[in-house]
C-alpha cells in the first residue's frame, strides 16, 4: 500500500499536477480564437487550469480596479498594463509584449473587399468600429480611416462595438457591410477564412503593441507565472500566434 501511495506521489510530482494552479486570465477579445486554440495545449503540459474570460482591455481594467480577481491581464494594448504596475494593481517587471496585432478592413460579403477603395462604395452603408476609447483596434481604425484621408465621410456611417469581439459580430451577422477588425478574428494560416478582407498597411496605424502582465491578484499564484512564461517563450505559443497573424517583438 506504502509502495502505491509513492508511486502515485511521483507520478503526480512528475507531471506537474501536485502544484498545479486555477489561473484566471482576462483576454482582450482580438485574441480569443489564438488562446483557445492554445489552452488545452498549455493544460495538458503543465496540469494548470485557465479560466478564460473574453473583452475590451478597457472595461477589464475598470473592473480590475474595482477589485475583479484577475490573476493575469493580456492586454489589446501596452499601456494599459504599464498602467496597472504604475497604479499597484500589476507586479512591477512582468508585463511584456507577446503580440503585435494587426487591422484588417473585413465583410462577410465574399466579393465585397478588394482594397482601401471598399470604403468608398455605395454599398457600404454601416461600418463597424469598436470604440477607440476602449479598445485599440478601434484607435488604429480611427488613425488608418485619417491617414487614408477618409474619416470625415466614413464617420456617419460607423456603427460602434464596445469591443473588437462585438465589432466582428456586427460585420458577421451582416448589420454592418464591412469593419474593421483584427486579422485573428477572420483570418488564419494567411488566407481570409470567410467573407473578403483587406490587410491595413501598417503605415496607416501606430503599432498594436499587447503586452502582458501579471497582477497583484495573482502575484502568489505560480501558476500564473508559468503560464506567462509559456506564453512567453514556449515554441508552440509561438507557432499559433504566427497562424492567426501575429507579430511578436523583435
Amino acid at each position: 500500500m506504502k509502495k502505491t501511495c509513492l508511486a502515485l506521489l511521483l507520478a503526480a510530482v512528475a507531471s506537474g499536477s501536485l502544484y498545479a494552479e486555477t489561473v484566471r486570465v482576462a483576454v482582450a477579445a482580438n485574441f480569443t480564437a489564438p488562446i483557445k486554440e492554445l489552452a488545452p495545449i498549455y493544460e495538458k503540459a503543465t496540469g494548470d487550469k485557465l479560466l478564460l474570460s473574453f473583452g475590451a482591455t478597457g472595461a477589464f481594467y475598470a473592473q480590475i480596479k474595482n477589485g475583479a480577481p484577475f490573476d493575469v491581464l493580456l492586454a489589446a494594448d501596452s499601456k494599459t498594463p504599464a498602467k496597472a504596475v504604475k497604479e499597484g494593481f500589476g507586479v512591477e517587471g512582468t508585463n511584456y509584449t507577446y503580440a503585435i496585432g494587426k487591422l484588417v478592413l473585413w465583410s462577410s460579403d465574399a466579393g465585397f473587399i478588394k482594397d482601401q477603395n471598399s470604403l468608398k462604395s455605395d454599398k457600404l452603408q454601416k461600418l463597424a468600429v469598436a470604440n477607440p476609447k476602449l479598445a485599440p483596434y478601434g484607435e488604429a481604425a480611427h488613425q488608418a480611416m485619417e491617414a487614408l484621408g477618409m474619416k470625415v465621410a466614413l464617420t456617419p456611417k460607423i456603427v460602434e462595438g464596445d469591443n473588437i469581439g462585438k465589432t466582428y459580430q456586427f460585420v458577421a451577422t451582416g448589420n454592418a457591410q464591412a469593419g474593421f477588425v483584427a486579422m485573428s478574428q477572420c483570418a488564419k494560416d494567411g488566407k481570409f477564412t470567410s467573407g473578403s478582407g483587406w490587410v491595413v498597411p501598417q503605415e496607416l496605424y501606430k503599432p498594436i503593441t499587447q503586452d502582458a502582465v501579471l497582477l497583484k491578484a495573482g502575484e502568489k499564484n505560480e501558476g500564473a507565472k508559468r503560464f506567462l512564461e509559456y506564453l512567453k517563450t514556449n515554441k508552440e505559443a509561438d507557432r499559433i500566434r504566427f497562424v492567426y497573424g501575429y507579430d511578436t517583438a523583435k
